[in-house]
């Protein structure tokens, strides 16, 4: 099974690493017939009116929305969360974190209350999820990790860490393998 990594701007080269590590084969994703050779996509963080425009150019946005609603698996992080809010019944808030300054590190609980060390990046928070969203990880009282169907999103960059954990579930997510994880 082939992993696609948005290849567009943003941490590509980390995502590709940690899918890689997982066992997964990687191709990079910049054009609508990219899409069409892979069975699931994560999408980085980066900058995401960057990423919005590049994919409209190329035609990938309405590609990777069909794709999406067919059922394809995709994950985004940061960046990638806020491209896919329009996918899920979330609310995002652009770099609510602060600036690129502000970064920050924070242990987490993640899967089961398991420690997780975050890397947040002008990251976006998750406002509001509906009942159909699986909560998977708090920062505090403020949800930075969730999935819906098909969809799973961090505020957090995992790709940034050596523990992959997120990684993981996403691949057996897209193998249908993943019980409720539930925060």
């Amino acid at each position: 099974m082939k992993i696609g990594v948005l290849a567009i701007q943003g941490s590509v080269k980390e995502h590709k690493a940690a899918l890689a590590a997982c066992g997964a084969e990687v191709l990079e994703v910049r054009v609508p017939d990219d899409l069409t050779r892979v069975a699931a996509l994560v999408i980085p963080g980066g900058e995401s009116t960057t990423i919005r425009k590049l994919m409209k150019l190329t035609g990938l946005d309405k590609a990777l929305a069909d794709r999406i609603r067919g059922g394809m698996p995709v994950y985004g992080t940061c960046a990638g969360a806020i491209l896919l809010e329009d996918f899920m019944d979330i609310e995002v808030e652009r770099n609510a974190y602060g600036r690129q300054m502000d970064s920050f590190e924070a242990e987490i609980k993640i899967f089961k209350g398991k420690s997780f060390n975050a890397i947040f990046i002008r990251a976006p928070k998750i406002l509001k999820t509906s009942k159909g969203v699986e909560i998977l990880a708090k920062y505090g009282k403020e949800v930075i990790m969730c999935r819906q169907g098909n969809i799973l999103v961090s505020s957090f960059h995992p790709e940034l860490t050596s523990d992959l954990r997120v990684h993981k579930y996403f691949l057996k997510m897209i193998d249908g393998q993943v019980p409720s994880e539930k925060c």
